[in-house]
Parts: structure tokens; C-alpha cells; sequence
């Protein structure tokens, strides 16, 4: 409808209501005024002497003792009190002004209802507080009568309410719920209690007589239900006045408490407010994930906080869901409740952000959910959040994760990337050529104290525990002490020298000019080049298997190296062609492999990486493993003739993701002679763009299947694979019970293990806790004091209690979560994220290296120690070990009575046992395989010296060892002696079938080998000291340089790059370094 806002009555609605500002200020006038009559009420109740006389204007007064020993009440000193003539004018005016300021509003609020407006309850207080006032105007004798002013106490409560909702309209903010109630509780308490003071206070003129100090006193009294008795009041019109107000706060009191309560309880839940003033004065980061789970919430914290530079920084947690009851828990405990604020709201709403100081923050962590079924609409919402907040806040640095390889180019704005998928396939994939890649990175982004484990009675573990505490520091080249004498020197001397004196291991650098110059052996870009042979064309590399030509003595490390002895790389060719003969050819065509860029990428923002290729495309029917073609009829692996082992990887989808899983594997610098088949053995189809991406890499395949299929595995080549990867699969990474997510994972790879001992299976879990369950033995005591250590540690504080688990140690197992405190990490570490894709092999930096391994053999054992073995690298083939992977033999113990073969290798060896011995040679399984070479002679083989030693620790929780001279040995032998009689050729067993291997393990055929694969653990020795003791079949990790770096310029070039040669404090800004925490 049309209101004509031109009349007088809509102007003065206008001015009075409507216009926020001008009612402002006419509710703080109004709220002014009854603060004023109650403050006269005082002063009216301190100026007032009953002794002199009381009774009405102008009329003779009545002396107050002569009625004060009398039982009957004196009504007189109720109704009349003594008002001085100036402060009755006072009064009289603001009654008027209240008055006529009171019958404008109700004229202007006026809608139809005349009693509506009457019997509201604040124009009865109006009317009760004024009208008497204008009435003395008229009739002088009542200028003595009793008013009770003290009621507008109620009145300037209710203004003042109006005043905060106007106040925060006038300057365009939303004010706390939580405020408004709990200034109503104050406001609602100080009414009640002023009220019953002056009330009592009154009333008693009539009884004995109280100050107005004694009534204050005597209401505190009874409103905090002390009450004492030494004040009381004595007549009962004071005393109705007490129950009166007793009841109106038992009534109004409840209710505003309610009200309070109710609020404090959703505030808590949607967690409140940061406060402005902290966050300009403190500094705080924001956490961002769709739902937080107390495994996540843990290692965000023992992370973050790991950092002493971090310990006065609050984290600001912002999640849409209500916080669960653990993590509440969590955020109780003292440690955590002073620094962490849990805030209910979304990330796509400004006011949410601004609830957590997004514009002040020091970081902002957006986090996905990778338990979701769909991971593709987990992106999504991460994507969101992140655009919400680069749109709110532009200058805080963004931290995001992302699970989906191509959805990754869509936050490429935020500060610091980590795609789950793609450094999950690229570590699985280096998992299978570098043993225990993934405990390794695990160790190296992890915060540890390096006191894991140094209260066991074992040796590796405290050993294990101690090189854990190895992390990645920087420091800059020309602020230290100890690294300017290596100004000018090549990297490899400062490496060596830096190891040898003081324990570290340089890494990598970083120039001002680049964002990561290079990583690792750069000794070729930091040397010399001037001494080149013309007449070289390959650059000889030693081969990784360690059995490269090596000169008898160790030379020393020189400062600027001479590398005349080393040739340029020719990119065109392999050097593994030249070690090919006649004999390994046989005649046959080989077919030739070129390197290049990958033609095609499956999704946008992978990194370019030279790699091995086919000349030409392979067509899809070929990538087809378990069905011919017109281009070959080849049906299973067998068929193919593969001369290096398989490598098979079990997967739900094939992913983009899956794409980096063969690129390491098929990177230019690996050997063509080491390039393993990959099958991909898949549930479901891959789609065409995906076939399109792997058809250009050699050896590649793929098949539908899946592992609890026992002839799709012997299909796709189990029994020619050296290594299983098994990915978690989306579809099973929730479940109605968080941590039975990998139930069916567990349970297929526990049967794989049961069926095909000998194989590597490296599996991927949803949940970290979960590891205890791979390769699981009941009642086998070794594993029950393993978790008790793992208790122990937990309780002592450690963030990586799970270490000691044997299937992690080995790099069998692992969890995608693990790798979040890389991004974690990166807030105080900017270049570890670039490292860790550099080592993992995702990108490629001109003159960086890149991370393989080799094995130390016979051959290496005169070189005894680790220093020595890093001096001889250095000096030789400038490559830096950065750690061991170390297999030992071991006893383990076990309780279970139907287990009588492993009972008996509490106290014997398993060479002891001839028949073992034979068994395992008719079968053509080599303890090599394990890395734990064994022979009757200990001697020398050293890693059956601590064998004995080592079997002590399970065995306290028995009754004691069994004797070698006990009776268990006969059915040992007898067994043995069975399974040489009935084990099959080896040409049977590349036509095993699924019932044929079925029936290996009900007939026992494949418990020596399975007693002998548990009988060893291995484990990573990140950075050990120089002085460790080299022992056989060791696996040593090292950065190898780039063969890119080497190739011959033009004397431009070469010039060019003798400028940048020499480490000076511009080139040289960082050196990133392995060091232990416990100095």
C-alpha cells in the first residue's frame, strides 16, 4: 500500500522510529532521563529527615519517634515523604518531558488497538512515574506524596535494549546474541536489586528505620540465599514486598539463565567469535576442512607445534559440521585449549571468515576429505574454498590440498600445492625400485624427537629410532659458522666434509635466480668443466646394482674436481646398449626404445618428464594383457617371455593418478635393461583418455581383475612379479565404522601373503593405525611387545609411535595421510614440497638429481663403513647417500601350539637344518631375494651375528626358549624331508593354477619359504653416522646426478656455466640439510 510520507505524522515516525540514527539518540536521551530520576530518588532518599516532621504541603507535620515504639503501622510515613521545593521542580519537569515524550511514541506506534498500547507494561510504569508529578503542578498539597521513582530503573533497562539493537543498525553490524543476553541477566539482576532496596528501604520508614546501605545489604543477603539475620525487615507490608520479589526472581531469574544457557550451548558449538584484538596483536592460522576427525586434528597440532618458532601462534579451526565429541575432548585438555578455537561456519561465507580474522591470518590450510566416496566432489568443495578465501583475504598464504591430480591447476594461485594422488603413485612406484621409499619420505617430513625406541633392549630399534630424528633444516650459506670454509668448493666436498664433521647431509641448494636450482649431486655444475674429451660421446655412470668397475683404494674428495674423467651424456642413446652382447640378445629383434617427452598427458598440469617411449604408439587392443589381438596372441603374462620381474599394481579405477605411478619407472636416467613390465590390474575399464596417455610407454599393460581373484592373478604374472601394489580403494575408504575401511584391503592382502610368501606386497591403508594388522600372527609375542612399545612412545609424546611396526619399517605399508604434515611443514619450510617432488621424481629441475639405490655386495665390504662409502661416492661418481636400507635375520617367537615349525625357530637357525637348505634349493628360492644372504658360516655374514641377541627380547614374555636339542626337531625334519619328495619342477610351477596353489599351502609346500620371509625385518637408517658398520645386502640410498647436466655446450655455454660454478653467498642461499634434532 501507498503511505504518503509528506504528512506530519509520517515525518515525526520518520524521526522518531524509522531513521536509525535519530532514534538512537532519542532512546540514549530518553535512557539519560530515567537514570536521572532514579540518581534523584537517591538523592531524595539522602536529603529526607522523618524526625523533623512529615504530612503534605504546606499542612502541619507529624514528628516521626512519637509513632516509632507503637505495633500499629503508620501509614503517614509511607505516604508522605519530605521533597525539598528545587528538587520537586526537578523532577516535575522530567516527569513532563517523559510524560509528553511517552504519548508521541504511543501516538506513532499506534496500528489500530488503543488497549494494546495501554496495557503495555512499560507505559503503566510511565504513567505511574509522571502523571503524579504533573498533578502537583495542580494541586500543591501532594507535592510531599510518595512517587515511587525507582521504578524507572525498569524503564532505562528497556531503553537501553532498544539503544544496543539501534546502535548496531546505525553502524551496519550484527551484535552477539550472546552480548544482548547476557546484558539483559546484568541489567535484569541490578532492577531487582535496586528495586528491593529502595522498596524495602521505604517501607520500613513505617517499621525500624533502615538506611538505604542496610537495604542494599540486606537484598544482596537474600538474593544470594546467604542470609544471615542480622537485617531484617520488621513490618509486613516491607515483608510482602520480600516475597513479592523473591518470586519475581525465581520466575524471570530461571528464564533469563535459560535463555543464557541456551545461547553459551550454540556458541560453543558454532564457536563464537575471534577476537579482532588478538588477531591484530597475535598470530593465528586457519585450519579450513570439511569435517575434522581427531587422527587429523593430532597431526596438525604435534606438527605444528613441533616447531619452536610456532609456539605462540593459535590455530583457528573452521569446519561446517559440530564438533565431535573426541575432538572436544581433545580441545578440553590445557595444552590445547589455550591455543586452539574451534569455529562452526563455511568457508564460502564472509562472515564466517571473518568470525576467524581470515585478513589477519598468518596462513590459511584448506584441507580435503579424503574419506569421501566421490574424491572428485571432495575437490570441488576444496576448490570453492579456496576461491572463497583468495577472494576475502588475497594476502594470506594458501595452503591447499588436493586428492585429484587434474584438479590441481585449479588452485594453482594458492601459495602451496600437495596432490595426494599424485605423490602417493609416484612413492608406491619408487617403493618397488628404492625398498622403503615411503618410510623414508614418511621419516623425512615428520617432526621426531630422535629418542624413539632408545629405551629398548634391541639394537635396531634404538638405532632405527635414533636416525629418525633426521629431518630437512636450511640455513643460509653466509650467516653460518661452520659452512663459509666451503665458500668456492665443489658440493660434493662440502657434503662429504659437512658428513664427516658434523653429522649432516647436504642435500641440495637454492640460488636467488631459481626457485630450486638444483638438489642433491650438483657437483657437476659446482665444478670445472673446462677438461672435457672431444672424442667422448657417453657418460659413464656406475650401474645401480652396485657391480660398476671401482677402483681398490678411496680417493680423496677434491675441492674443485677434476672431471676429466667424467664424459658427457648423449640423450639420444642408452648407455645400457653398450653392455649388451650378442649372448643376451640371442639373435632375437629388440625392439628400440627412445626418449622423450610423453605426447600425451591425461590431465592438465603434470609435469614434463624425459622418459623411455616407444617409436610409435602402441595400439589398445596390445595394452591388453589377458587378450590377444591381430597384432599378437599373447593371453597372460607367461606368454610375453618377460625377462625382468613384473611389477603389479591392484587398483580400483584407472585414475590420473596412475599415470605418475609409470613415469618414474620409465624416467630417460633408469637403465632400458632395468625397466620392469607394469600390469595394471584393474576393477573396472580405464577409459579411453587414459589409454591414450600410458600407449607411448614400453612394457605397459593392463587387465580386469581383481586380487581376492585368485586366476586373475595368475593370469596377470604373479608368479614372475617381484613386487604387488595394492591402492586403497575409493569405494572402500568409508565405512559405517571408520577404521574398518580397510577390512577387506587387510584381509585380501593377508591372503596374498599366505599364498605368495616370497612376494613383496606393498599395500596402501585409509588409516595408519591399521598397519598392525599387515602380515598379522596371533598370540606371537614379538608383535605383542612391538605394541607395547608403540604404546610406550605414544604416551612419551612421539608423533611416529607407529614406526617400530614391522611392515612400515620395511616399506610394505603405508597411508596416504602420513604425507599431510608435508604440507603441514611447509609453513615454516617453503621448499619442502619441492624437494620431496624432486626425490619422488614428479618434477625435474635442470641440474638436479634424482633418488635410486644401490645394494653393497661382497665386492663393497672392504670399504667397512658408512663415512668411507660416502667419501668413496663423492670422490668417484660424486652421488651422496642419504641413508641405508638395512635386512636383518631374525628369531621371532611365537605362542601358538599348532605352529609347531615356528615354535622351533625360537632356538634354531633355519640353516641349521639341512633339509630347509635343500628345500629352498630345489625350489630355486634364494635368501638374496629377502637381502639377507645366510650360510652355515656367521662369520661372514654379518647379519646373523646378532641373531641370538636379538630373539632375547620376545622370548621374557614365555616360559623360556626351546632347546636345539629338543624334540621338536624331528617332525621338522620329517617335513622337510616330505615337501622334497612332492614339490613340483619349477617349469610345474609356471602352470600352477588357482587349485594347484591352493593345495601348495594346505600341503605345507610353502611354509620354509614363508617361515624364511618372516624371519628377517628390514628398516631405514635415515642419515646414520659415519662410523656404521656397512653389512651385506644393505641397500644404500642415493641422490645420483643428472645426466641432463653433463651434456657438451657450445664454448658459450661452457663459459657461462663457469661463472655459476663456484658456491659464493649469492648462488649459495640456502642449504637444506638432514640434521638431528637432539643436538
Amino acid at each position: 500500500f501507498y503511505v504518503n510520507e509528506n504528512t506530519f505524522k509520517e515525518r515525526l515516525k520518520l524521526f522518531f522510529i524509522k531513521n536509525q540514527r535519530s532514534s538512537l539518540r532519542i532512546r540514549l536521551f530518553n535512557f539519560s532521563l530515567k537514570l536521572l530520576t532514579c540518581l534523584l530518588y537517591i538523592v531524595r532518599v539522602l536529603l529526607d529527615n522523618p524526625e523533623e516532621g512529615i504530612g503534605c504541603w504546606e499542612c502541619e507535620k507529624q514528628n516521626y519517634t512519637a509513632f516509632n515504639q507503637s505495633t500499629n503501622i503508620n501509614w503517614s510515613h509511607i505516604f508522605w515523604v519530605d521533597r525539598k521545593t528545587p528538587l520537586w521542580a526537578v523532577q516535575v519537569s522530567i516527569a513532563l518531558i517523559s510524560f509528553l515524550e511517552t504519548m508521541l511514541l504511543t501516538y506513532l506506534s499506534y496500528k489500530g488497538n488503543i488497549w494494546e498500547q495501554i496495557f503495555r507494561i512499560s507505559f503503566i510504569l510511565e504513567m505511574i512515574n509522571t502523571v503524579p508529578f504533573i498533578i502537583t503542578i495542580f494541586w500543591p498539597p501532594l507535592r510531599n506524596l510518595f512517587i515511587p521513582v525507582f521504578l524507572n530503573c525498569w524503564l532505562a533497562k528497556y531503553a537501553l535494549e532498544n539503544m544496543i539493537n539501534d546502535l548496531h543498525r546505525a553502524i551496519q553490524r550484527t551484535q552477539s546474541a550472546m552480548f544482548n543476553q547476557v546484558l539483559i541477566l546484568i541489567c535484569t539482576l541490578l532492577c531487582l536489586v535496586f528495586t528491593g532496596t529502595c522498596g524495602i528501604q521505604h517501607l520500613e520508614r513505617a517499621g525500624e528505620k533502615l538506611s538505604l546501605f542496610k537495604s542494599f545489604y540486606f537484598c544482596i543477603v537474600t538474593f544470594s540465599t546467604v542470609g544471615y539475620g542480622d537485617v531484617t525487615p520488621k513490618i509486613w507490608p516491607s515483608q510482602l514486598l520480600v516475597v513479592i520479589m523473591i518470586c519475581v526472581a525465581l520466575v524471570v531469574l530461571p528464564l533469563q539463565f535459560e535463555e543464557l544457557v541456551y545461547l553459551w550451548m550454540e556458541r560453543q558449538k558454532s564457536g563464537g567469535n575471534y577476537s579482532r584484538h588478538r588477531a591484530q596483536t597475535e598470530k593465528h592460522v586457519v585450519l579450513c576442512v570439511s569435517s575434522l576427525k581427531i587422527d587429523l586434528l593430532m597431526d596438525f597440532l604435534n606438527e605444528f607445534y613441533a616447531h619452536p618458532r610456532l609456539q605462540d601462534y593459535y590455530v583457528v579451526i573452521l569446519c561446517p559440521t559440530e564438533m565431535d565429541i573426541q575432538v572436544r575432548r581433545v580441545l578440553q585438555i590445557p595444552l590445547w585449549s589455550q591455543r586452539v578455537i574451534y569455529l562452526q561456519g563455511s568457508a564460502l561465507k564472509d562472515q564466517d571468515l571473518m568470525r576467524a580474522k581470515m585478513d589477519n591470518g598468518e596462513a590459511c590450510f584448506i584441507l580435503s576429505s579424503r574419506n569421501e566416496v566421490d574424491r572428485t566432489a571432495a575437490d570441488h568443495q576444496t576448490i570453492l574454498r579456496a576461491w572463497a578465501v583468495k577472494d576475502f583475504a588475497p594476502n594470506c598464504p594458501l595452503y591447499v590440498q588436493i586428492l585429484k591430480p587434474e584438479n590441481k591447476f585449479h588452485v594453482k594461485f594458492a601459495d602451496h600445492v600437495v596432490c595426494e594422488e599424485e605423490c602417493k603413485y609416484a612413492m608406491l612406484a619408487l617403493n618397488c625400485v628404492c625398498p622403503a621409499t615411503s618410510t623414508l619420505i614418511t621419516l623425512l617430513v615428520h617432526t621426531s624427537r630422535g629418542q624413539e625406541g632408545q629405551e629398548s633392549p634391541e639394537q635396531w630399534q634404538r638405532m632405527y629410532g635414533r636416525c629418525s630424528g633426521n629431518e630437512v633444516y636450511h640455513i643460509r650459506m653466509g650467516d653460518s659458522k661452520f659452512f663459509m670454509e666451503y665458500e668456492g668448493k665443489s658440493f660434493t666436498y662440502a657434503a662429504f666434509h659437512a658428513h664427516k664433521k658434523y653429522g649432516v647431509c647436504l642435500i641440495g641448494i637454492r640460488r636467488e635466480e631459481d626457485i630450486i636450482a638444483s638438489m642433491g649431486t650438483v657437483a657437476m655444475d659446482l665444478q670445472n668443466t673446462e677438461c672435457r674429451p672431444a672424442n667422448s660421446s657417453k657418460l659413464a655412470l656406475p650401474a645401480e646394482n652396485g657391480s660398476g668397475t671401482r677402483r681398490p683404494s678411496i680417493a680423496p674428495v677434491l675441492e674443485l674436481a677434476d672431471t676429466s674423467s667424467l664424459l658427457p651424456c648423449d640423450l639420444l642413446s642408452d648407455q645400457s646398449e653398450d653392455e649388451m652382447t650378442q649372448s643376451d640378445e640371442e639373435g632375437s629383434a629388440v625392439l628400440e626404445y627412445v626418449k622423450g617427452y610423453p605426447p600425451n598427458s591425461p590431465y592438465i598440469g603434470s609435469s614434463p618428464t624425459l622418459c623411455h617411449l616407444l617409436p610409435e604408439k602402441a595400439p589398445f587392443c596390445c595394452l591388453r594383457l589377458d587378450k590377444g589381438c591381430k597384432h599378437n596372441s599373447f593371453e597372460d603374462a607367461k606368454a610375453y617371455g618377460f625377462k625382468n620381474k613384473l611389477i603389479i599394481v591392484s587398483a580400483e579405477t584407472a585414475g590420473n593418478g596412475l599415470y605418475n605411478f609409470i613415469v618414474p619407472l620409465r624416467a630417460y636416467y633408469r637403465s632400458r635393461k632395468e625397466l620392469n613390465p607394469i600390469v595394471l590390474l584393474l576393477d573396472n575399464k580405464p577409459e579411453h583418455h587414459f589409454l591414450e596417455a600410458i600407449c607411448c610407454f614400453p612394457m605397459v599393460y593392463y587387465m580386469e581383475g581383481t586380487i581376492d581373484n585368485l586366476d586373475s592373478l595368475l593370469q596377470c604374472g604373479i608368479i614372475y612379479a617381484d613386487n604387488l601394489v595394492v591402492v586403497d580403494k575409493e569405494s572402500t575408504m568409508s565405512a559405517e565404522e571408520d577404521y574398518m575401511a580397510d577390512a577387506k584391503t587387510i584381509v585380501n592382502v593377508q591372503t596374498m601373503f599366505r599364498l605368495f610368501p616370497s612376494l613383496s606386497i606393498i599395500t596402501e591403508l585409509t588409516h595408519p593405525s591399521n598397519m598392525r594388522f599387515m602380515q598379522f600372527r596371533a598370540k606371537d609375542s614379538y608383535s605383542l611387545a612391538l605394541s607395547k612399545l608403540e604404546k610406550r612412545e605414544r604416551e612419551n609424546g612421539s608423533n611416529l609411535a607407529f614406526m617400530f611396526r614391522l611392515p612400515f619399517a620395511a616399506g610394505r605399508v603405508f597411508s596416504i595421510s602420513m604425507l599431510d604434515t608435508l604440507l603441514y611443514q611447509s609453513f615454516v619450510k617453503d621448499y619442502m614440497i619441492t624437494i620431496t617432488r624432486l626425490l619422488l621424481g614428479l618434477d625435474t629441475t635442470p641440474g638436479s638429481g634424482y633418488l635410486c639405490a644401490m645394494k653393497i655386495t661382497e665386492d663393497d665390504l672392504w670399504i667397512r663403513t658408512y663415512g668411507r662409502l660416502f667419501q668413496k661416492l663423492c670422490s668417484s661418481s660424486a652421488e651422496i647417500p642419504i641413508g641405508i636400507y638395512r635386512t636383518e635375520s631374525h628369531m621371532f617367537a611365537t605362542s601358538e601350539p599348532h605352529d609347531i615349525r615356528a615354535q622351533s625357530q625360537i632356538s634354531i637357525n633355519v640353516e641349521d637344518c639341512e633339509d630347509t637348505k635343500d628345500v629352498k634349493e630345489h625350489w630355486g628360492i634364494k635368501t638374496s631375494h629377502h637381502r639377507n644372504s645366510c650360510s652355515s658360516d656367521q662369520s661372514e655374514h654379518p647379519l646373523l651375528r646378532q641373531e641370538l641377541a636379538v630373539a632375547e627380547w620376545p622370548l621374557r614374555l614365555q616360559q623360556g626358549p626351546v632347546s636345539p636339542h629338543s624334540p621338536v626337531c624331528a617332525p621338522l625334519s620329517g617335513r622337510a624331508e616330505m615337501v622334497v619328495q612332492d614339490s613340483p619342477t619349477p617349469e610345474d610351477v609356471a602352470n600352477l593354477t588357482a587349485s594347484d596353489v591352493m593345495n601348495r599351502v594346505n600341503l605345507g609346500y610353502l611354509q620354509d619359504e614363508m617361515n624364511d620371509h618372516q624371519n628377517t625385518l628390514s628398516y631405514v637408517l635415515i642419515n646414520p653416522p659415519p662410523d656404521t658398520r656397512l653389512e651385506l645386502n644393505d641397500i644404500v640410498y642415493l641422490i645420483r646426478s643428472d645426466p641432463l647436466a653433463h651434456v657438451a655446450n657450445d664454448a658459450t655455454d661452457t663459459e657461462k656455466r663457469k661463472n655459476i660454478c663456484k658456491m659464493n653467498q649469492n648462488s649459495f642461499k640456502y642449504l637444506p640439510q638432514l640434521k638431528k634434532i637432539n643436538f
